[in-house]
């Protein structure tokens, strides 16, 4: 039997994820991040004069993930209660006696953790973001492609009035962009933790800014005024910013699994062989759409146990920390998977303006009762005219019973009244607000 190799290789984590993505998540990965913030450190430390560089570039040397068994620190972790310490252990044994003084020189196990779970998110959005791109020009072609097709807008679950499919698609379009730029701009921000023992930078001396600095640049990532180590503002709006995707991905797969519905069928997912059922040979599932809900339906949880997580006591927090690893990763890894299936189901939805015009009609002009109340409302005033319609509308057909009474044919006509049964005269700023989406995502995120 062929071991599992990746991440995404396991019975179920495949289904949440996607390749590219949990490649940069996998313990290989992170444990190469933890060596690349210990050879940042001793390099930072050089840089300062406090370190002989001829130590810091042995341990940086040092500090290759295939060097070491990812597996036999993981399991030595439990007994220091994270990774770091065993890491530590073997990379003094590994450089050269000289160095050995020198290795981990002035930080502590959760600047080394915190730092590189920094560059593992940096790394990971790489690629998640690239399918937040895709996902985003999917939905814009779709509404660009379908400015003007007509469809029910639906409130309550229920029929209520005329919109486009266009400017449906360009909500899908806005969440994203506006999702890819909260998570953009947290990514830009991602700070190396450098703090020490308590957080005074003591083994530095007064060199400890300019370590930090350094250690920072080193890394490719910022370098806040302080050490967060229990200020875990950046976890939370990490957090916030994954969260809020897998919101955006997520309310595009609920309206497409909703407009796949049978009785609906106003587009199916895309992809040939997709979607099948065990037990029924007619069905055609909308599995992306049913994967990115699911994934979306995870993200509070997760969400939620890192604000509650958030609150560190004094210098260094007893579990709190440590609670934060393991969902976030999950919820990068969650983000991923997400976006790849929402890019794949738009770039593949196909859409039936047949469907939808004969689901506008269906009704037989009752959804545009509030045109017909607006049409009455100068002469009646609002109330009274909503009143006059809603009693029209309890009498259907809808038109004939407008026809039929007389005190709405005093202030209507035919012709009024089938001008105001026209749908096309009541999408008030649909198309220009297609528009104004497209343009945003032409012009990049503001």
């Amino acid at each position: 039997m062929k071991p599992s190799s990746s991440p995404s290789d396991g019975l179920l984590r495949g289904l949440s994820g996607t390749p590219d993505v949990d490649a940069e998540l996998d313990d290989g990965r992170l444990l190469q991040a933890l060596l690349d913030v210990e050879a940042a450190l001793a390099r930072a430390g050089a840089d300062a004069g406090l370190l002989p560089v001829p130590a810091a570039e042995e341990i940086a040397g040092r500090c290759h993930a295939e060097r070491y068994d990812a597996a036999a620190i993981g399991a030595a972790a439990e007994t220091a209660g994270n990774p770091v310490v065993p890491l530590v252990r073997e990379l003094t044994a590994a450089v050269a006696e000289p160095a050995r003084p020198w290795v981990h020189y002035g930080a502590t196990s959760q600047d080394v953790l915190d730092s590189a779970l920094s560059l593992v998110v940096a790394r990971a959005a790489g690629p998640l973001l690239r399918h937040v791109d895709a996902a985003a020009d999917a939905a814009a072609g779709l509404a660009r492609t379908h400015r003007d097709t007509l469809m029910v807008a639906r409130t309550l679950g229920q029929q209520a009035a005329p919109t486009t499919f266009g400017l449906k698609a360009a909500g899908w379009l806005l969440g994203l962009v506006e999702a890819r730029t909260r998570l953009e701009r947290v990514r830009a921000a991602l700070p190396a933790q450098l703090g020490g023992a308590v957080g005074t930078l003591a083994a530095y001396g007064s060199a400890g800014p300019a370590v930090v600095e350094r250690f920072a640049a080193r890394l490719g990532l910022a370098a806040g005024p302080l050490p967060w180590h229990t200020r875990r503002q950046p976890v939370l709006d990490l957090t916030a910013a994954l969260g809020g995707l897998l919101v955006a991905t997520g309310k595009v797969a609920l309206d497409v699994g909703l407009l796949a519905q049978t009785e609906i069928g106003e587009v199916v997912e895309g992809g040939a062989g997709r979607g099948g059922s065990s037990a029924m040979p007619h069905k055609r599932n909308p599995v992306d759409s049913v994967l990115v809900t699911a994934a979306a339906r995870r993200g509070p949880g997760l969400v939620g146990t890192l604000f509650a997580a958030a609150g560190h006591e004094h210098e260094r927090a007893t579990g709190s920390w440590h609670a934060e690893w393991e969902p976030l990763l999950d919820l990068v890894h969650l983000a991923g998977g997400a976006a790849a299936r929402t890019a794949r189901m738009l770039a593949g939805l196909h859409v039936h303006p047949h469907r939808m015009r004969a689901n506008l009609d269906a009704t037989g002009g009752l959804l545009l009762a509030e045109a017909v109340a607006a049409r009455l409302a100068p002469a009646l005033g609002r109330a009274a005219a909503h009143d006059l319609v809603r009693r029209a509308a309890s009498r259907p057909p809808f038109r004939a019973a407008l026809l039929a009474d007389p005190e709405i044919r005093a202030h209507l006509s035919e012709r009024d009244i089938d001008g105001a049964l026209d749908p096309v005269a009541w999408l008030g700023s649909a198309g220009q607000l297609v528009d104004r989406a497209l343009d945003r995502h032409a012009g990049g995120a503001a």
